[in-house]
């Protein structure tokens, strides 16, 4: 997750970016750029979302749904989320460039420009608006309030700890989208999923978060573990789990789930309760294997085992 740059009420300006990060960096070239733009949008990590939307389509519509709707909720997911993480790095530019672990990052040094990233950025939104509307009138009626959404979250560490719960909230629209999209109206199972989804990304991303803690801390940004310090905060990501879990029991009694969806949970929470073994006050070195991992692995075999369960009805 980035780091917020712009100033507000509370946040100390940081630093001016050292000289060597301000020199022009020569134009890559077009397969670099594409290369370089899929690093800068963590496109890999669309496996976070994308199983849970999926896995929202199939129980839908009680089945796989056509492909040309299947098609569109791809298109419109990889627009948002495009378009969010872009939007981030352009927010995030001037702290990421003081920040040791992000100061890699392409905008801070140099090897996306910023006028290819705002075109980048309006071409994503231009991508999802045009998905959105293509599936129903529901889609492209809340379009513009999920798109605002993701755009405000760049800014919601400069004000509030709860900014973990907002980045949640991003993911969690996604399955809620993909009903939308298959059955145009809305029920309480994708509002549990998506709740299920709200709750385990706040979870990670506050252990993500662990690793600026006393960089957020110097600058004045709000996330949770410099708020209230690390042991206190993996607490609260350990309960946030618990009632990721919790919702997903929900979502299997209310879908009539069956053994394979009921094992998907069984390992979720497996998972889940590893990244808590692995991650301690004082001990990083596995972060990296909570957050892509163990995560990783929870969305893939949570989407697989309900998907399964439902075809196999």
């Amino acid at each position: 997750m980035g780091r917020r740059s712009a100033e507000g009420p509370g946040v100390a300006r940081p630093p001016a970016p050292p000289l060597s990060a301000t020199v022009p960096k020569p134009a890559p070239r077009p397969a670099g750029a594409f290369k370089t733009t899929l690093e800068m949008i963590r496109f890999s990590h669309t496996v976070f979302a994308l199983p849970f939307a999926i896995l929202s389509a199939v129980l839908a519509a009680d089945g796989w749904p056509d492909a040309a709707t299947l098609g569109k909720i791809l298109l419109a997911m990889v627009g948002a989320r495009s378009a969010a993480m872009a939007h981030n790095r352009l927010a995030d530019r001037e702290l990421d460039a003081v920040n040791p672990r992000t100061a890699g990052r392409a905008l801070p040094a140099g090897t996306l420009s910023v006028d290819y990233v705002r075109a980048f950025l309006a071409v994503s939104v231009l991508v999802f608006l045009a998905a959105a509307a293509s599936l129903n009138r529901l889609t492209l009626l809340l379009a513009p309030v999920a798109l605002g959404i993701l755009l405000v979250y760049a800014y919601a560490k400069r004000f509030t700890p709860l900014s973990h719960l907002l980045l949640g909230l991003c993911l969690g629209m996604a399955p809620v989208g993909a009903w939308i999209a298959v059955r145009g109206d809305v029920t309480a199972i994708p509002l549990l999923l998506g709740l299920a989804v709200l709750f385990w990304t706040a979870g990670f991303d506050v252990i993500y978060s662990l690793q600026d803690e006393e960089h957020d801390r110097r600058v004045g940004l709000h996330s949770l573990p410099a708020r209230v310090g690390a042991r206190a905060a993996l607490a609260v990501s350990a309960a946030f789990h618990a009632a990721m879990v919790a919702l997903l029991l929900l979502v299997w009694r209310a879908t009539g789930g069956g053994w394979l969806f009921g094992f998907g949970i069984a390992i979720t929470a497996a998972a889940l309760f590893y990244q808590h073994l692995i991650v301690r006050p004082g001990d990083l070195s596995r972060v990296n294997a909570a957050f892509f991992t163990a995560n990783g692995f929870v969305s893939i075999a949570l989407a697989a085992c309900g998907i399964a369960d439902v075809l196999s009805r």
